[in-house]
């Protein structure tokens, strides 16, 4: 019976042939290689980006604005979605200003963003909370509905305090919906920080990203996105690794592992 090969070895080979097709299709002129470059001198030039400070300090004024956002999303997202549990009639009072404010695009809000901050952090900040805190917000919603009806009226009867009550019976219960809404926020506050830093100017990649177009450095335009991408991926695998790590007691991730 033939063994499947590991994921990574797919993900690699998908990776190489995109890398082969941009190296084959500006060199044999099916696009123009000043629009194009091939992806052998994409990557040279990122080399060489990786060796200059000041793409250090953009990537670090972006990861800055990312992991800010995405905490302060985070713990008022979890914050008011424990209260929303613990009040009565909270939740239905809410539901109706939830579903107005959560499909509002983040994109809306950069007209506000400068306004309010200018080509600063805060204008990152802005976009990125905005658009992560619903993510974990629904996300921690669905798990506090979830706690078992039964276990909520025992911890009752036997008269369990406020915080007892969260700790072990709400936490438990939503934290498997709480680790998703981070994994999904943990990608949108990435593009969201991008985003912001292209279009209002905050320091970052994105700022380097249209400083570059501007120039007409157009290697230089796709080694940064190539960067982001990368990154981007670092994201995702680093949030996915701690969100096994986190629920390693819980059957679904025990499952996968074994």
């Amino acid at each position: 019976m033939t063994r499947a090969l590991p994921a990574p070895v797919y993900g690699a080979a998908g990776l190489a042939a995109l890398l082969a097709v941009l190296e084959a299709a500006p060199r044999l002129g099916l696009v123009d290689a000043r629009f194009l470059p091939p992806a052998s001198e994409i990557l040279a030039e990122l080399g060489g980006l990786l060796l200059t400070p000041g793409l250090w300090i953009a990537l670090g004024e972006t990861l800055r604005g990312w992991a800010l956002g995405l905490a302060i999303a985070f713990v008022a997202a979890v914050a008011a979605g424990v209260l929303i549990d613990l009040v009565p009639g909270l939740r239905a009072a809410s539901n109706s200003t939830i579903e107005f404010l959560r499909p509002i695009p983040s994109v809306a809000l950069i007209p506000l963003a400068t306004l309010l901050f200018g080509a600063s952090l805060g204008s990152t900040l802005l976009l990125v909370v905005y658009a992560s805190f619903w993510q974990v917000l629904i996300q921690v919603l669905y798990g506090v509905a979830d706690v078992d009806t039964v276990a909520r009226d025992t911890a009752r009867s036997y008269g369990l305090g406020r915080w007892s009550y969260i700790r072990h019976l709400v936490w438990p219960t939503a934290l498997p919906y709480v680790m998703t809404g981070v994994r999904l926020a943990a990608a949108v506050a990435f593009i969201l920080a991008i985003t912001a830093e292209l279009v209002i100017g905050s320091p970052g990649l994105g700022l380097e990203i249209q400083t570059a177009q501007s120039g007409g450095a157009v290697p230089t335009v796709y080694a940064l996105v190539v960067l982001t991408g990368l990154i981007g991926i670092a994201v995702n695998v680093g949030v996915r690794a701690l969100e096994r790590r986190v629920l390693a007691w819980h059957p679904s991730v025990r499952g996968t592992s074994q």
